[in-house]
């Protein structure tokens, strides 16, 4: 199989911002209540851009699954990597999920979404538990803002 010219772009970032995170919770951030699930951002970082690039899903669906992956790679969000580390990526992982959890509410979209997730855990149960302390990851009017842009919350 032929890879896709941005399959090794792709992989060369998933690769930084795993290290990134694994190296500050290892280091700075051993201890830091939101560690665990900061290491699930890469996980979902590769899962956004693996079905925004399946052809089974639809364009509305990669229209809204893009979205939160440009805000994923964006340099400028609400809570900026450049000046806070990993924990910059909470606001990402919030997005992320916010756009899978409207996506896997078509049943024919959780098979497809479960065959590229590559965390160790239930992809919807993983959902669910960042959806469900989003609000203390990121605070209040964090929260509030990440919701109004990008809409939806818990299933």
């Amino acid at each position: 199989m032929q890879e896709r010219p941005d399959a090794e772009t792709h992989d060369d970032y998933y690769v930084r911002v795993r290290r990134q995170i694994h190296e500050w919770v290892e280091g700075k951030g051993a201890g830091h209540r939101h560690a665990g699930i900061l290491l699930l951002a890469p996980d979902f970082l590769h899962l956004l851009i693996r079905l925004t690039l399946d052809s089974r899903v639809d364009t509305k669906s990669k229209a809204r699954l893009g979205a939160a992956l440009a805000y994923f790679v964006s340099p400028i969000d609400l809570i900026p990597e450049a000046l806070l580390g990993p924990i910059g990526y909470t606001d990402d992982l919030a997005v992320a999920c916010l756009a899978l959890n409207s996506f896997l509410n078509d049943p024919a979209h959780r098979e497809i979404a479960r065959e590229h997730w590559q965390g160790d855990e239930d992809l919807l149960g993983v959902i669910e538990r960042v959806l469900g302390i989003a609000s203390e990851m990121l605070g209040s009017r964090v929260w509030a803002q990440v919701k109004r842009r990008f809409g939806g919350g818990p299933r």
